[in-house]
């Protein structure tokens, strides 16, 4: 077989291509550059796809989400349908599981959540991690693309929103019934756990990657190709499998629609503590025109207006309008709703696209926001 092709797929915003072609010429494989609005003619005789890591589109609405719905998303999940195979370190594993060809090409079944780990107070949430953890593989050595290595590799993370979650329990259960959970947390030894000091980012089942159901789509959140050479058998386990004639016949790939699956789900009703806070941006919200272009492209007439939600006791409401890093009045206009009165435009046509759960952040201002 000539030397296996992999595209390195750049979004805007993200930052991890140079380390990425410099691990898939390590390991001898030809690395091709891919701009997202790239001519797709360019990827005519790939072998396979890399989405590395970085904020693309800045992160906006959620890590990785306007990335996955992008219209190239469409045709690498027909690539992966093909056989071929699909890597995403970081944001990019961010981004495979938000367009929902992770784990099960079903639509959005987990979250990359916020990292967050259990205390005795409970659940505290944490800033953007960047530090050093040792992974160690946790399926079958032939049960994914990457998953041809043996041992313990310390390599590094860099991520803020980095935990596998889902509150979905029967879906964990079918994961590991289904060798899907890939790559794990552990110690120095290999000794798995959920203990922060070995999970820092509160990952459940100390999950840092997952594979879909045929093994050649992989979402990883730590940074193989950053640790100078320590990573490479993770990458030199994708050129294995590329390069085996039988590699497309190991796991029946099950078949997708071609359309962006969207999952039909009841949307929670708000169900307000106390006083209800609504701050809307006066000035142009980019974040805003952007995820809106991104629905657009499911939903052509929708309109999006992104507000900053705060339900708390009526104590705090002088304290956080005061705070400049929450409301500034140069810039945002503030709604206090109060039960049943007040702000109904408001409130009548919100949705919350975005609710953290667990909450990390509110308890910071008063007990019971």
């Amino acid at each position: 077989m000539s030397m296996p092709r992999i595209a390195i797929v750049s979004f805007p915003g993200n930052n991890g291509e140079v380390e990425s072609m410099r691990v898939i010429r390590r390991v001898g494989m030809e690395p091709v550059f891919f701009r997202w609005n790239d001519d797709r003619a360019k990827l005519k005789d790939v072998d396979g796809y890399f989405i590395p890591g970085g904020f693309s589109y800045e992160d906006r609405g959620r890590s990785g989400m306007v990335a996955a719905r992008d219209p190239l998303m469409e045709f690498i999940k027909d690539e992966a349908d093909a056989g071929k195979v699909v890597i995403g370190i970081c944001n990019g594993a961010q981004v495979l599981v938000e367009s929902g060809l992770i784990p099960n090409a079903e639509g959005l079944q987990m979250s990359l959540a916020r990292n967050a780990i259990q205390t005795e107070q409970g659940m505290q949430g944490l800033p953007l991690l960047s530090e050093w953890v040792w992974i160690t593989r946790s399926c079958a050595k032939d049960r994914c693309a990457t998953s041809a290595w043996d041992g313990v590799m310390q390599i590094p993370i860099a991520h803020g929103e980095g935990r596998f979650t889902t509150r979905d329990a029967d879906l964990l259960s079918e994961l590991k019934k289904n060798d899907q959970i890939a790559f794990s947390y552990c110690d120095a030894e290999g000794r798995v756990s959920e203990d922060p000091l070995i999970t820092p980012n509160g990952s459940e089942l100390a999950i840092a990657g997952i594979c879909n159901p045929a093994g050649n789509v992989i979402a990883l959140m730590p940074h193989p190709e950053r640790a100078g050479g320590a990573g490479d058998a993770y990458f030199a386990s994708m050129h294995e499998w590329i390069a085996s004639s039988s590699a497309r016949l190991r796991r029946a790939v099950t078949a997708r629609p071609s359309a962006i699956i969207q999952n039909s789900k009841e949307l929670p009703v708000r169900s307000p503590k106390h006083v209800e806070i609504f701050i809307e941006t006066i000035i142009t919200n980019n974040e805003e025109r952007t995820v809106e272009q991104a629905a657009r492209r499911i939903a052509p007439s929708l309109k999006l207006k992104q507000w900053k939600y705060l339900s708390v006791p009526e104590t705090a409401v002088n304290k956080i309008l005061a705070d400049l890093t929450v409301f500034n009045a140069n810039k945002e206009r503030a709604f206090i709703k109060k039960g049943k009165d007040g702000a109904e435009f408001i409130g009548k046509r919100i949705v919350l696209l975005r609710r953290d759960i667990p909450d990390t952040g509110a308890d910071a201002w008063v007990n019971g926001s």
